[in-house]
Formats: C-alpha cells, sequence, structure tokens
C-alpha cells in the first residue's frame, strides 16, 4: 500500500484505460470531465459500445424461439453472456445465473419467488445498518405482507458492521439473512465470508448484494457458498438494465416464478400452466438482449486488464482519496471503516452536500450529494447527505487532487 498522500503508480495495463472510454473525452463547463460517481453508474468503454452496436446492426432479432438466421445468432451470443458470467463469478453452472434488470429486481425476485412462501407470522428477516434501500424495502413490504419481522443489525461509529450483533440476531426464526458487500454510500468492506460460513451453520438461507463489489474485486460463488447474490450491470461497465440473480440451483428449483409471460412455460391451456427449469423460470417475455451481449464485452474487457490489477490500484486509489479528504480544510470523513472499497464520503463545515456537488460541477467534476438510497444509514450518523467520490478502474491520482483542489473553491466561496 501506498504511504499517505503517496499518489498510486498507475499500472501499465491500466495506463490507457481512460482512452477506451469515449465519454471521458468530453469536456464540463469548458473543463476535462472528472468522473467520480461511479458507485452510482460506471461509464462504458468502447468494446462494450461495439458490441451492443453490432447486435443491432447484424444480429438483432428476438431470441429463444426463431429458427432463422438471426434469432439463433442472437440467441446464440445471449446465451454465450450467461456462461460468461458463470465463469466470472465461478458459479457452479450457468444454470444457477437469472438475467434480470439489476440488483433491485434480483431482490424483489427472492423475497416474492423464494422467502414469501414460506413466511409465517413472527419469522424474521436479518439485514444491517449499511444496506441499500434496495436491500431493505422490499423486506419491509414482505414482512407487511405476512406478518414477518425485519431485524437491523448495528454498526459502529466508524461504520463496521458489528458483527458479533449481527451473528446474535441469527436465530431459530430467521428465514433469510441479507447483507451488503460493499456499502455504496461510505465504502464499508464486509467480511460476508464470516457471515456466510455462521448463516450456514444454522441453515438459514444468506442473499448478498454485491453491487458494489463485483466490479471491483474477484468474486468467487463456489468460495463463498452463498445462496443467492445479486448485481447490476450498470456498475461494472455494463449497460443499464442489465444484471443478475445468482441463486443455487437447490434453491431455485424450489421457488415458484415470479412473472408470467412467454418463454418461461413449458406448456399452457387455458386450464393449466407448467413452467421451465430455472433459469428459464423466472425470465418472462423478451430480455435486454443488448444488454446482455454488452456484459459479455465488459466481462472480456475487464478480463483483458486483470481483476487482480484492478483490485490492487483501486485499494491504493481510495487510500489515496480518503487520506487527502481527511487532511483537507473543513472536510469531515462519514465513516472510516477498516476495509474500504469503492466510495468515500464526506461532508464540510461550510457547505451543504448539495451545493458541493453544484461547485464542483462548475469544475468538471462529478461527484454524487445527496443519501445514496441509504436513508437509515445516514441517520444513524446524525447527518441527511453526504457527498460521495466513488472510483473506477479508469481514475487517477490527478483526479483525486482535482477533487481536493475543487473542494477549497467551495471553502473559499462558502467559508
Amino acid at each position: 500500500m501506498s504511504e499517505p498522500h503517496s499518489p498510486p503508480q498507475v499500472p501499465e495495463s491500466l495506463k490507457k484505460a481512460r482512452d477506451a472510454f469515449p465519454i471521458l473525452k468530453r469536456t464540463v463547463n469548458g473543463k476535462p470531465i472528472v468522473y467520480l460517481d461511479n458507485a452510482a453508474s460506471t461509464q462504458k468503454p468502447q468494446p462494450v459500445i461495439d458490441a451492443i452496436s453490432h447486435y443491432y446492426s447484424h444480429e438483432n432479432a428476438n431470441i429463444h424461439r426463431g429458427v432463422h438466421l438471426l434469432s439463433t445468432e442472437a440467441t446464440a451470443a445471449y446465451e454465450a453472456a450467461r456462461g460468461k458470467l458463470a465463469r466470472y463469478l465461478n458459479a457452479n453452472d450457468e444454470s444457477e445465473i437469472v438475467f434480470t434488470r439489476g440488483a433491485t429486481e434480483s431482490i424483489n425476485l427472492v423475497a416474492h419467488s423464494f422467502l414469501e412462501p414460506i413466511l409465517q407470522p413472527g419469522d424474521e428477516i436479518l439485514i444491517s445498518c449499511l444496506e441499500h434501500h434496495a436491500n431493505i424495502v422490499p423486506w419491509q413490504l414482505l414482512c407487511e405482507r405476512t406478518g414477518a419481522q425485519l431485524k437491523v443489525a448495528p454498526i459502529f461509529d466508524n461504520g463496521d458492521l458489528d458483527v458479533d450483533a449481527y451473528l446474535s440476531l441469527m436465530g431459530p426464526r430467521t428465514k433469510l439473512a441479507g447483507l451488503v458487500h460493499v456499502s455504496n454510500a461510505i465504502g464499508t468492506v464486509n467480511p460476508i465470508e464470516v457471515i456466510i460460513e455462521a448463516a450456514k451453520a444454522k441453515d438459514i438461507p444468506i442473499l448478498i448484494d454485491a453491487a458494489q463489489s463485483v466490479q471491483h474485486m474477484t468474486v468467487n460463488l463456489q468460495a463463498l457458498d452463498c445462496d443467492f447474490l445479486v448485481f447490476s450491470g450498470h456498475k461494472m461497465f455494463m449497460p443499464t438494465g442489465i444484471g443478475a440473480l445468482y441463486g443455487k440451483r437447490s434453491r431455485l428449483d424450489q421457488m415458484r416464478p415470479y412473472q408470467g409471460g412467454g418463454d418461461m412455460i413449458a406448456h399452457v391451456t387455458f386450464d393449466k400452466t407448467t413452467f421451465k427449469k430455472p433459469p428459464s423460470r423466472f425470465e418472462a417475455g423478451t430480455p435486454h438482449i443488448a444488454g446482455g451481449i454488452g456484459l459479455a464485452a465488459a466481462i472480456d474487457y475487464i478480463e483483458a486488464i486483470g481483476r487482480d490489477v484492478i483490485h490492487e490500484y483501486e485499494s491504493q486509489l481510495i487510500t489515496y482519496a480518503a487520506d487527502r479528504l481527511k487532511a483537507a480544510p473543513g472536510v469531515r470523513l462519514i465513516g472510516e471503516p477498516t476495509n474500504r472499497s469503492g466510495a468515500v464520503s464526506f461532508v464540510m463545515e461550510s457547505a451543504h452536500a448539495h451545493d458541493i456537488g453544484t461547485i464542483l460541477d462548475t469544475e468538471g467534476i462529478a461527484i454524487r450529494s445527496g443519501h445514496h438510497c441509504c436513508e437509515p444509514l445516514m441517520g444513524r450518523f446524525g447527518i441527511s447527505a453526504t457527498a460521495r467520490a466513488s472510483i473506477a478502474l479508469y481514475n487517477t491520482p490527478e483526479d483525486i487532487d482535482a477533487l481536493v483542489a475543487g473542494l477549497a473553491k467551495v471553502n473559499q466561496l462558502f467559508g
């Protein structure tokens, strides 16, 4: 790791990474764009853009049902993406990969198809204080429908999960444990291996929200052995509207359909419908075909650079960012977790988070201001909003330096 305030060296395989992202050649207010809003959505490299364009230009057709050339080519490309994602995550089999619109839909699918049929009044669902609304609201709605209870494990003042408290809340009525791998708001990396092992020992199904981890580090499903894992493609250089639910095949086999429609059926009469096996059972209607093809291209792009290279560099860069922000006049970090990935949140004495974001935008710097879909977490820290800088493989130490310089301007205007 680099010394505090010492900028990390950009690896050779990443030095030209920025050139692959055409949007980063734009200027904002006459200044080169500094894009530090990657936890919200990442930019797309040219190979992903080209793959989507090629599909619409050369292969555009609906999949699975056609016997003509375009349909068979599109079907092959889409299903190849499923296999590529299964290998990327090291799933046991590609049938464990269900394509969805993203992490939010994936969690809702589990709530409806897996958990609701087995919940009884008084049963419990366990999550943590760090969760995104997508890993809170579906469970709240489910509790309202079933009479189950939502249990929330606390965090420490530095933003680390209170692991002992989380484990102590796993009881005989816990029907599912949910946990974010990496906090989108403050960057906390949770020790999911410990939590998964404890859940397995008590035969409690566990869902991991990996929307902020699969783009920053290797996620090995066979090593983790969780029951469910979700992610959103647009946060890892893929198009919007594509993501996935990983589910152990034994879990998927017992789940009812999420939506009804075409392609998820085996046979239909007016009296009765039978359904296909997973994953088709959960993929009603025409899917986001171009999104799946873009997903495959993004995986190729990431693997050509190397996930270990990306992880090591980004780990150093986010540490550099946190160190520089902590030392910046008038800046206070929100959360200083033991292990951090991807994001750092802060407030300033002189300006509201939204004012910070507005002033930085005049300097061409894009950050996120608000509660980051984590209002309960903001409440835990006694605030309503933070400014958040979040990185991707194309960010540089110069981007962090520009951010700190921009915050000095905020101080000048509001201090």
